[in-house]
């Protein structure tokens, strides 16, 4: 009876633990240096398979000592040194063609746009709109659902 009893609740606990991933937030970073190379495993010995840029936003899927493994907007996963990452918020644009807006509207004036792959750093969210600076350049709001990132 007892050994039953155990079982039952090593059973019901590993359920749940196996659940736990899914209930935690994801964690984003981004590439903190100039360039970071994005590689097939978590160690240098490991070829480099891209060359990301300052500011990639980056989901972490996993993690391997000092090493992350990360997911990018179009579904790559690769490996990056935890240290040459931070926690600057970025999006990246996932669509062709994005307006960049005056304000958090659809009938705001257009004060630019951006195209797909640009990285933009988070200046401030609200309910489905995100306010972006272009390394640079062009700063306004953006409708969230054609960004990707934080």
């Amino acid at each position: 009876m007892f050994f039953a009893r155990y079982f039952l609740i090593v059973l019901v606990a590993g359920t749940f633990a196996l659940d736990m991933p899914q209930a935690v937030a994801q964690q984003m970073v981004s590439v903190a240096r100039e360039e970071v190379n994005l590689r097939s495993g978590p160690g240098t010995r490991h070829s480099a398979e891209w060359v990301l840029g300052r500011g990639f936003p980056l989901k972490v899927v996993g993690r391997r000592g000092n090493w992350l493994q990360v997911q990018d907007f179009e579904n790559d996963k690769g490996w990056v040194l935890r240290t040459l990452t931070g926690k600057t918020a970025y999006h990246i644009v996932k669509v062709k063609t994005a307006n960049v807006r005056s304000q958090p509207s659809t009938s705001s004036r257009i004060v630019g746009k951006v195209s797909y792959g640009d990285t933009l750093k988070t200046l401030e969210r609200r309910t489905g709109w995100v306010k972006v600076q272009r390394d640079g350049g062009i700063r306004g709001w953006i409708s969230r659902k054609l960004l990707w990132g934080w």
